[in-house]
């Protein structure tokens, strides 16, 4: 079982998240809304969650291909449903950039694999109902196979 702690830090709405093990995040809402923008707002924490499922997907089944990542990042936008409480993520449109001595149709394969078969995050958001699309760059290139 996961576990989670937040406890009240800072300002009204600002809190700090700790694991198991100790690690830290700082969870806050913007100042519009009475915060003091101090942090991540926790609906950002899902996209968040989402870039760190797949990336760790991804890196696994790209090093175990003996694919050389020299740097990797990823890009994520998100859209809520409009004029709705709650207001759950209607789409996510993800991209995906990977450099070094990498074959982009193992990286698109990589991509594929993660965000239909291994995220749980990404599943999870889809259940949801959101529409999420992705697009990868390999070494400046986009990746069309």
């Amino acid at each position: 079982m996961a576990h989670v702690h937040l406890h009240r830090s800072h300002t009204d709405y600002g809190f700090t998240a700790t694991d198991a093990g100790g690690h830290t995040l700082t969870i806050d809402i913007p100042e519009e809304q009475g915060g003091k923008g101090d942090g991540f707002r926790p609906m950002q924490l899902l996209l968040a969650g989402l870039g760190g499922c797949s990336a760790v997907d991804i890196v696994s089944i790209l090093k175990k291909q003996k694919q050389d990542i020299k740097d990797f990042s990823i890009d994520i936008d998100g859209e809520r449903e409009p004029g709705k409480e709650p207001s759950v993520w209607q789409n996510a449109q993800i991209v995906f950039n990977i450099s070094g001595e990498v074959d982009p149709a193992k990286a698109l394969r990589a991509v594929e694999l993660s965000m239909h078969k291994y995220c749980s995050v990404a599943e999870t958001l889809r259940r949801a109902g959101a529409d999420l699309s992705w697009k990868v760059v390999v070494n400046g290139s986009d990746v069309n196979l």
